[in-house]
């Protein structure tokens, strides 16, 4: 192969594309879509995290700067935790979009992070719903179509691919030309991309982890240039070839997804919040009550205290019953929600994965599911908050409980209610209050999230290698086609 021949063929389909308007108009709409989408996600991402990560600071110095108080009205006080936007969420804004951003930590229950960002489309109009990865994995492969459908069927038709033949030009180096003058339509479409990332390594993301998603987009884009080729080989007229990209642009970026969400949701389907709801209550009702000392579900406790301290009574022991009752307690309900949250949990995976394998019918859904993956905006990261949130809730909560059965005596605890000194011995200093741990659940997760997106990394490797294959195959029977 000439590679010089290939390079004067490239050239040649710039020079064409410049003086169609129609491919310049296409460039210059998509470039203005693809830095709108940009702008637009870095512009609410910025605002997102500043406004989140000033509420949490709120949040901590609010609950630490309490005055002293019972260490259990502290348990139903709460905290708030929020959801940090992650650095790569302005190429690629995943679950975030749709997900709760705010959690409610408090003793006895677990809750749902709520309030989703959506609130923000009012100031962004449709651009709230385009994002970078959306621009990349639907409207760029527009773009290419509108370049290079014609790019070997266009010779064909005017008798040029022929001639080209006669003069000792390859097949494989006309080929090879479209490839290049394509390909570089699709690299000069990345430098957005590319400037995204470079903020996204300015915000705290690891450099290797923006390379390895620009490797995955620009895969996703060689295999459209491949898949784009191979057709206009194939068709002896460009029209032909247009109408077929058309159609698997239709199915590989619009239709397959819904599709497949929706055979997930059947698939996997699990229980309503309502059904899930009662079946929690039946669960804890035999846990006891926390506040009950007198509760005969603490009974056996009760007694293995009095056997530890060897004692007679529980006004005896050199711990409040009271706070080692509400400690208990609060480790049986905790065992009991867990094993509830994780079988819903479980659950949202088992559709995650069905979603995943339709990635082997979509280069669109591979690339969607590893930008997800890569970017920390998929549901395991949500998840992965979702058990740090809870793993702060159940730290502090236990730490207060400590404190309960640790610095308050059993009679002033009974007496408080009654007695105003009683009452008064039981706030303890707030300098106990500075006990909450951060939820820093995109922090060192580099690997984790690069071995998630690995399988649809995979996948889009695989397809870049059918579209290469596909094209060049078509590519060596130019020559028949041309005949």
């Amino acid at each position: 192969m000439n590679f010089r021949i290939a390079y004067i063929i490239a050239r040649d389909e710039w020079r064409y594309w410049l003086r169609s308007r129609l491919s310049v108009a296409a460039l210059v709409a998509a470039s203005i879509l693809i830095v709108a989408a940009l702008i637009s996600t870095i512009t609410q991402v910025q605002t997102e995290r500043t406004t989140r990560e000033n509420f949490q600071a709120e949040a901590i110095n609010t609950f630490e700067s309490q005055p002293a108080r019972h260490p259990h009205r502290m348990i139903h006080y709460g905290h708030y935790v929020f959801r940090t936007p992650a650095p790569l969420s302005v190429i690629d804004l995943g679950v975030d979009a749709a997900a709760g951003t705010v959690m409610f930590l408090e003793g006895h229950r677990q809750n749902s992070a709520v309030f989703t960002p959506n609130y923000s489309s009012a100031n962004a109009g449709q651009l709230a719903e385009l994002s970078p990865a959306f621009a990349y994995q639907v409207l760029t492969p527009l773009l290419l179509i509108i370049l290079g459908f014609a790019s070997i069927s266009r010779e064909r038709e005017s008798a040029t691919e022929t001639l080209l033949y006669s003069i000792s030009v390859a097949p494989l180096e006309l080929w090879m030309g479209k490839i290049i003058a394509l390909s570089g339509a699709a690299l000069m479409s990345l430098l957005p991309l590319s400037l995204g990332l470079g903020l996204a390594i300015s915000a705290g993301e690891h450099a290797g982890v923006a390379a390895y998603m620009l490797s995955g987009y620009a895969l996703y884009l060689l295999t459209w240039v491949f898949i784009i080729t191979a057709v206009s080989s194939s068709c002896q007229a460009s029209s032909t070839a247009l109408t077929l990209l058309l159609a698997g642009w239709i199915f590989f970026c619009i239709v397959i997804s819904p599709v497949a969400s929706g055979i997930a949701s059947t698939g996997g389907a699990y229980e309503g919040k309502v059904v899930s709801d009662i079946a929690v209550q039946q669960a804890l009702r035999g846990s006891g009550d926390g506040h009950n000392e007198a509760d005969p579900a603490f009974d056996q406790f009760k007694m293995q205290l009095l056997q530890q301290y060897n004692v007679e009574s529980i006004e005896s022991l050199p711990i409040n019953i009271r706070g080692m009752i509400s400690k208990n307690a609060e480790e049986k309900q905790t065992q009991i929600l867990n094993r509830f949250s994780d079988r819903r949990m479980e659950a949202a995976r088992t559709q995650s994965r069905i979603v995943y394998w339709f990635g082997l019918l979509s280069p669109a859904l591979a690339l969607k599911n590893f930008s997800m993956n890569v970017a920390g905006t998929s549901l395991s990261e949500y998840q992965r908050f979702q058990h740090q949130a809870e793993n702060v809730r159940f730290d502090f909560v236990q730490r207060l409980n400590n404190l309960h059965a640790e610095q308050l005596s059993y009679s002033d605890d009974i007496n408080r209610s009654k007695d105003h000194q009683s009452e008064q011995r039981t706030r303890i200093s707030p300098v106990h209050w500075k006990m909450l741990q951060p939820v820093a659940h995109h922090e060192d997760n580099e690997q984790e999230r690069v071995s998630e997106s690995l399988p649809h990394f995979i996948m889009l490797f695989f397809w870049c290698v059918f579209g290469a294959i596909w094209s060049v195959t078509r590519a060596t029977r130019g020559a028949a086609n041309a005949a």
